[in-house]
């Protein structure tokens, strides 16, 4: 048995859990999803070599953003805002709690 987590954070995790249930709920194909991420990996990699960790995983937002707000399903100013707001708890909250919007 392996011990090694599959991902290295815990953010890591649920980017890719929202992609698969955006693609299982019909939003995109698989294949659609991996021609944007691809692009966008091949873009984010022409700036700087990229390591596989953080780098990988803010490349996937980059592409799911764009997928979003291409489909229509988001857009720039609401994924903005929703960006400001997680700053703002993340900055509120006591180091080794749990990050939560306030509703």
């Amino acid at each position: 048995m392996n011990d090694t987590p599959a991902f290295d954070a815990p953010w890591h995790a649920e980017v890719f859990a929202l992609t698969v249930a955006l693609n299982e709920a019909g939003q995109f194909s698989w294949a659609e999803w991996v021609a944007c991420f691809s692009k966008q990996l091949q873009q984010d990699g022409l700036a700087k070599e990229l390591n596989g960790g953080d780098d990988y995983f803010l490349a996937w937002i980059s592409a799911l953003e764009g997928l979003l707000t291409e489909r229509a399903l988001a857009d720039h100013v609401g994924l903005g805002a929703l960006k400001a707001a997680w700053t703002e708890a993340y900055l509120a909250t006591p180091h080794g709690a749990p990050v939560r919007l306030s509703k």
